[in-house]
């Protein structure tokens, strides 16, 4: 195993989280690897990130993908409204 390895093993809880090793444990070279590491991660969730952002507020596609929801809950809608405007006429 390299040192590289040995940290990176050492260093995530069962979780799979980072967990900093003790003070003084590491090479300033094995902390340079870490930044670009975590660098890197957080350029891939920032990307995973925008990209499920961009689908969740596409509103076309939301709508295509979830045509009979829509079409149902538009159906529910027009009976409440069509049942309360029954209901006033007869009140009058």
């Amino acid at each position: 195993m390299t040192d590289t390895q040995e940290v990176t093993a050492a260093t995530t809880s069962g979780d799979g989280r980072w967990v900093p090793p003790p003070p003084g444990s590491r090479s300033s070279q094995q902390i340079r690897q870490d930044i670009v590491r975590q660098r890197q991660e957080l350029s891939r969730s920032v990307r995973a990130l925008r990209s499920r952002w961009s689908e969740m507020t596409d509103v076309g596609r939301q709508l295509r993908e979830h045509r009979t929801q829509v079409i149902a809950g538009a159906a529910v809608v027009g009976f409440l409204i069509g049942g309360a405007i029954a209901l006033r006429r007869r009140r009058a």
